[in-house]
């Protein structure tokens, strides 16, 4: 899910840029002091994960795991993929540093979203919710990176049209090994460490009686 340096506009760099600035700024006045243990758990989670590439055609994909990192951690996932990304641009030269901006946004905007949908486990009654939820929080994560780097790289001209498809339909068999591997992390944790789950804020809203 990473774009390398030298194939995007100036101008996207900086929209991502901007973008990620604002985002991350938001979020982390929403993180708590007792979450940084496990976001610096999840950012070396992440940082592996992602680093461990399969090459298909002038693309590769690996796990991602931002839908895990979403359940998890809430609106710090944002920062905590930030931060993931930027060691790996700068440790290993992965991606660039021009570009964390942008990835951030390809793989930290739907980690927020994972937290979103996972929270709707509280609101609409499924049996066995949290492996249901947990799935669509994992997928849905996947398919939205997915669409943004597409998104993303239609930007740099018709000629990448053709790897934003291929990049796109590449990640298809990566969202359904993303939704197990997060249904069955957040199952195991919701029996076993039920407040290592992020707790539900808005928009959903959880009333107890």
């Amino acid at each position: 899910m990473h774009i390398s340096e030298g194939i995007l506009p100036a101008m996207v760099l900086v929209s991502g840029w901007a973008v990620t600035v604002l985002i991350a700024g938001a979020t982390l006045r929403k993180v708590e002091g007792e979450d940084l243990p496990k976001m610096a758990l999840l950012t070396s989670v992440f940082f592996v994960a992602s680093l461990i590439h399969v090459p298909i055609g002038p693309v590769s994909v690996h796990l991602i795991l931002n839908g895990l990192v979403g359940v998890i951690l809430g609106y710090g996932a944002y920062p905590s993929i930030l931060l993931g990304l930027a060691l790996q641009a700068i440790l290993f030269q992965h991606g660039g540093v021009a570009v964390i901006g942008v990835n951030a946004v390809i793989m930290g905007t739907p980690a927020v979203l994972a937290y979103w949908i996972f929270g709707l486990r509280h609101v609409l009654p499924v049996r066995h919710g949290n492996v249901f939820f947990g799935f669509a929080a994992g997928a849905s994560a996947t398919v939205l990176s997915g669409v943004l780097l597409s998104l993303f790289l239609r930007s740099a001209g018709e000629a990448f049209i053709p790897v934003a498809k291929l990049a796109l339909a590449a990640h298809i068999p990566v969202m359904l090994i993303e939704g197990v591997v997060t249904a069955s992390a957040v199952s195991y944790l919701a029996r076993v460490k039920p407040e290592a789950l992020a707790r539900q804020r808005s928009p959903i809203r959880v009333t107890r009686n």
